[in-house]
């Protein structure tokens, strides 16, 4: 393969799944990880990459956001781990909110099956899948609902959320990285997310790893700002130690 050729696979790869993983592509091309890191160092200079911690996303990616439908084939294992520590943290909480998006869906599924709780949630495809589990009572946050997430936003959510007090928060974002904090692609949705948290006593970040060192358009919250990050052990543990050095603490399923 030319090198324009690998070049322009890299990005073609960057633009259809979100991210190019350096140590995975090198592997299976059969290259040395420098040679990788050139050719995105070379994409970056040219404007159509962004280097991140471990490999690079494409420009797009700042403000792309992907179908619930698209979600929900995408790594699937690692989120279903994230999903399956992150319910260990409930503990006593009696009323939790579970944010909009697939992982977070998957957060509802892993709920204890014999535990009273309450559950807040934006989330129509999320509260469809919890209202008939008779343990719960699940409150829908109204708005208008947004096609790609079935997720409420605009005024009508952000005005319920600030009549309530919740015990928990788990909230997801579409780009996590320690110099922009969680960030997503448009404002409505970061207004709700920040006052899910606002009124949350406890607030616990889910993201997988391929979400780490992306920035999308709106931020909402610092990683400061949660008592935990969950992702999967996609993150490399050296990253995690740097992330506790900066006060982070970090579950890595």
């Amino acid at each position: 393969m030319y090198v324009i050729e690998r070049r322009q696979m890299l990005l073609e790869n960057a633009r259809r799944t979100g991210r190019v993983d350096v140590a995975q592509t090198s592997k299976e091309l059969g290259l040395a990880p420098e040679t990788i890191r050139r050719d995105l160092k070379d994409l970056e200079r040219q404007g159509l990459l962004r280097r991140v911690y471990g490999g690079a996303v494409a420009v797009e990616r700042l403000s792309f956001e992907s179908a619930l439908s698209v979600r929900s084939t995408r790594h699937q294992a690692q989120k279903n781990r994230i999903a399956a520590a992150a319910v260990t943290y409930v503990k006593s909480a009696e009323s939790v909110y579970i944010d909009e998006g697939f992982l977070p869906s998957l957060i509802g599924e892993h709920l204890p099956p014999d535990r009273p709780l309450t559950v807040v949630t934006p989330s129509l495809a999320t509260a469809k899948a919890l209202v008939e589990r008779p343990e719960l009572t699940v409150l829908v946050v109204g708005g208008r609902v947004r096609a790609k997430t079935l997720g409420a936003v605009d005024h009508w959510a952000v005005s319920m959320l600030e009549t309530l007090v919740l015990d928990l928060a788990f909230i997801g974002g579409n780009g996590i990285s320690l110099d922009r904090g969680v960030t997503v692609p448009e404002s409505a949705v970061a207004a709700v997310k920040s006052t899910a948290m606002r009124v949350s006593r406890r607030r616990i970040l889910i993201a997988d790893s391929s979400k780490y060192g992306v920035d999308s358009f709106v931020q909402f919250a610092r990683l400061q700002d949660f008592e935990r990050f969950i992702t999967d052990d996609g993150l490399p543990a050296e990253q995690a130690v740097h992330l506790h050095d900066h006060g982070i603490d970090v579950t890595r399923a």
